[in-house]
């Protein structure tokens, strides 16, 4: 079954942007655009190297409980300028109603700017597994046991 993920726009937002949508046939990640605020749009948002900023898209979403929502950086924006999500993947929880932001930040050498309509992220939808928690006494033991990180090796 395919969940069905429901939007609704901002007040002020860009409905001429559209919903996210997935570039390719076989594309995992729809993209995300920045939908500015009307103040913003014309001269967009520069974003200094080692910097974050929080840009709107203009939506909210319902997603189906037992879902979530994942957000991630662009690939080519990362590669050519740095430009990542510093909490990524970031989590939308099927039960948030509110305007959906990414956090931008610049990892690169450059400023670089965030115009009106651009492609910052990507989301995924991805199914949830809510655990059960409980204490124990003891834990069962394994070949690696209590060896961490970079305790397998290089290759």
């Amino acid at each position: 079954m395919i969940p069905t993920l429901r939007f609704q726009w901002v007040g002020g937002a860009d409905q001429s942007l559209g919903l996210p949508t997935y570039e390719t046939k076989g594309a995992a990640g729809a993209d995300l655009r920045a939908n500015l605020e009307q103040a913003d749009r014309v001269a967009g948002h520069t974003v200094d190297p080692s910097t974050r900023i929080l840009i709107p898209t203009g939506l909210r979403v319902e997603i189906p409980h037992g879902y979530e929502v994942q957000i991630r950086p662009r690939s080519g924006l990362a590669f050519k300028h740095g430009i990542t999500l510093p909490n990524s993947p970031g989590t939308i929880d099927s039960d948030y109603r509110g305007p959906l932001g990414i956090i931008v930040m610049n990892a690169g050498t450059e400023p670089f700017q965030i115009t009106h309509g651009m492609r910052i992220a990507q989301m995924v939808v991805a199914p949830v597994v809510q655990a059960r928690f409980e204490l124990a006494d003891a834990l069962d033991t394994t070949e690696r046991g209590t060896a961490g990180f970079g305790s397998t090796g290089t290759h």
